[in-house]
């Protein structure tokens, strides 16, 4: 028995992106076929994972979610594909939005005092913004991002909040983890909450 010629896995992916090192290209380029429909990623450990989840009074999200996401449905965007919702539902999150859509949108879900997203990699950490009302989370751990330092928020049963970090910005016990000043981090790209000057 003859095998047949095995595709390539990076046919059709770039050798390399505007704004990446190239130090960190190979690692780009693998999870972007990690991530794929068919990847090694998605088919292993996203497809099976809920888009948007609720626990308590906290909505946890992978880019962020706007009131227009919530009238099509959680459970509806739960339900389809992780990938093509991606496509569908939250690529019409806005670059420009401001701590009053978050609370707009907070308001159309039962309960929700706040909520915790990735997707746009902060550079300092783990932070919040919007009166704590958001919750930034990605901290680009993958050499295909920026090899962060590993972080965990942890959320006790009365919702209060601490880091567990290595990331020596955050080893000065006298300052709050999450209040450092860090300015403006990309965050109106990718993610509904933009913060004007410092976070909250």
């Amino acid at each position: 028995m003859e095998l047949g010629k095995l595709k390539d896995p990076f046919s059709g992916i770039p050798a390399g992106f505007p704004g990446i090192k190239e130090e960190f290209v190979d690692g780009f380029r693998a999870r972007i076929i990690a991530l794929q429909p068919n990847g090694l990623i998605a088919t292993r450990f996203l497809l099976q994972n809920l888009t948007v989840l609720v626990i308590g009074d906290s909505v946890f999200v992978h880019r962020g979610l706007l009131a227009e996401h919530v009238g099509y449905g959680l459970d509806r965007i739960n339900m389809e594909k992780f990938l093509s919702m991606l496509q569908k539902v939250l690529n019409k999150v806005a670059k420009n939005s401001d701590c009053s859509t978050l609370v707009h949108t907070l308001t159309t879900i039962p309960g929700a005092k706040g909520m915790t997203m990735g997707h746009t990699i902060q550079q300092s950490g783990i932070n919040r913004a919007c009166n704590s009302k958001a919750i930034r989370i990605d901290v680009g751990m993958s050499k295909g991002c920026t090899n962060g330092l590993p972080e965990v928020l942890e959320i006790n049963k009365n919702s209060a909040v601490k880091i567990l970090t290595s990331n020596p910005l955050y080893q000065n016990k006298q300052k709050s983890y999450m209040d450092a000043n860090i300015g403006e981090m990309g965050l109106g790209c990718w993610s509904p909450i933009r913060v004007q000057n410092k976070w909250k």
